[in-house]
This record gives C-alpha cells, structure tokens and sequence, in this order.
C-alpha cells in the first residue's frame, strides 16, 4: 500500500513563548524557564485530495491560532504543583496568562497538541489524513515526540 506523508513546522522563529517549570526535576529546569517553542507535524493519507495534496499547508492556520492561544506569551503551570494557586492568581493579578495542563515539559506538550490537531485534522479531511506525530522542541538540541499508534 502507497501512503503520502508531509511535515509542516511551526518553528521557534514564529515566538511561540512559553515559560513552565519542571517542579520535580533534581536540577534547574525545577525553576520558571522558558523557550521559543517549535512544532512539526507528520500527516499521512492513503489517498491524496482533488490537488494531489496530503493536506493544504495553507489549511494550518487553525492550529497555528490554537497554538499561539495555548503557547505564546503564556505560564504553563502543572496541575499538581505545590504552588498552583500562588502561580495561578499571576492571571488573575493580570501578570501572567496562565493555563494550567494535566502536567508540563515537551514529551506532554507533545501529547497536548497531538490530541487537539489529531481531532482537527481528521475532522477537516473527514478521516482521509491521519497525524502520525507531533514534535515539540525547546531549541536546536532538546525536543519530544508524541506519536498514538
């Protein structure tokens, strides 16, 4: 069987800046960081559109919204951090805008965005196109990758 596959990258260039903390780490990623995040995308089909297209690159823009929304200018804040609330309240003091996520650091960030662009894609192409993968990446030397196989 023929499969098609395409990468698209949202890369650290377009300011998707997020700053989170490790706060079980044993070094200094258990202290507020943050980076530029990147993103890659991996989508595959079986079967190419009326344009001879896995999927339009320019069809991205909904997940490069949700992206920003979720990940740009934003504190990510683990749902069981000891200091939730003292790091919570920076939304409400309007310091911070703070999402708080099941737990933080690019292997569930990856997970994160696999869910919702996995949901969205198969949706738009009405299941013709599957996500393969999401990368997450902090900088040239340290990224995760969530795949659902």
């Amino acid at each position: 069987m023929k499969t098609y596959q395409i990468i698209k990258t949202l890369g650290p260039e377009n300011g998707f800046t997020c700053a989170y903390r490790q706060w079980r780490a044993k070094s200094d990623c258990k202290y507020i960081h943050g980076y530029s995040l990147g993103f890659r995308f991996v989508l595959e089909t079986t079967e190419l559109d009326e344009n001879s297209w896995v999927y339009d690159f320019g069809s991205f823009k909904e997940i490069r919204k949700w992206v920003k929304d979720n990940f740009d200018h934003t504190l990510l804040i683990a749902k069981d951090d000891p200091e939730k609330d003292f790091l919570m309240s920076f939304a409400d003091k309007k310091i911070a805008k703070v999402i708080e996520l099941p737990d933080v650091g690019c292997e569930k960030f990856a997970e994160y965005t696999y869910n919702f662009v996995s949901e969205y894609i198969s949706s738009e192409t009405s299941g013709r196109v599957k996500l393969i993968s999401v990368e997450v990446f902090e900088h040239g030397a340290n990224s995760a990758t969530f795949k659902n196989i």
